[in-house]
């Protein structure tokens, strides 16, 4: 069973539940406070997820059986298109994904769904640093799936923005074991604005590590290694190219390959 609400704090705003797939409408204007809840009787499931019908869906594993979205306002809103969450008439979605979903290629990093608070719906980014603690420069930004890079600030320019410390970090979580062969990095390309990183390593999970050498471009840059099966992966030792420019920042990440 599959059951999508919204809530704000103890209350339970609208409902609905279905076996293998459910689409709740919510009608009114979302007021601060309000979540938007995922839950499941499985609690380790593969799920392919809408929460905004102005956000694109994702495959997503699910983990401990629930997962909730803050409604962003305000500041947290910026780093959304400024039709996510907006107005009346809202469609959220959920299914189980298919064995074929499950088992195809694809990038195991996409996840517009994830949040500061994000414990169970994976893949998930976490950073030691972000810059002035603003939403369009969260680490999230690096998961969402929008490649949009030559500019920097407010949607649908947002980036995992590092406050100029060499010493920055983030690690994509995917919760469980996955098999990948391939990174492909979107580097923030709003030059002359930004700087960019030479070089940068990739820690996995098992031990093991990769550095990746980077070109100054605003075209994805695919990175190949040996297949791995990680739980997860730490991109740090980002170093900086010889620029004027303090502010090198990562668009998007993706990491390719299949589930174990």
């Amino acid at each position: 069973m599959i059951t999508l609400k919204v809530e704000n704090g103890s209350e339970v705003l609208a409902e609905s539940s279905g076996m293998n797939e459910v689409t709740l409408v919510y009608l009114p204007e979302y007021v601060p406070g309000d979540c938007i809840a995922i839950e499941s009787d499985n609690p380790e499931v593969y799920l392919i997820l809408s929460l905004d019908d102005a956000m694109p869906s994702a495959f997503v594993y699910l983990s401990g059986g629930k997962y909730s979205l803050t409604v962003p306002f305000d500041e947290k809103r910026i780093s959304y298109s400024p039709r996510a969450f907006i107005g009346s008439n809202h469609v959220i979605y959920a299914r189980l994904a298919t064995g074929e979903e499950i088992k195809m290629r694809k990038n195991l990093a996409f996840n517009p769904y994830d949040s500061h608070s994000n414990q169970s719906l994976f893949p998930t980014a976490k950073a030691n640093v972000e810059t002035r603690g603003e939403s369009v420069f969260a680490a999230r930004n690096a998961i969402d799936g929008n490649k949009a890079n030559l500019g920097h600030g407010p949607w649908p320019f947002q980036s995992w923005g590092i406050n100029k410390d060499p010493e920055a970090e983030i690690k994509i979580d995917f919760g469980r074991e996955v098999t990948i062969d391939q990174a492909v990095f979107y580097l923030r390309a709003d030059f002359p604005h930004d700087a960019w990183w030479e070089r940068a390593t990739l820690d996995f999970s098992d031990g093991t590590s990769h550095e990746a050498s980077l070109q100054k471009t605003s075209e994805g840059q695919a990175i190949n290694f040996p297949p791995k099966t990680v739980r997860w992966i730490l991109l740090h030792k980002l170093i900086k190219a010889e620029d004027p420019s303090p502010f090198p920042a990562l668009t998007q990440i993706e990491f390719h390959g299949v589930e174990r």
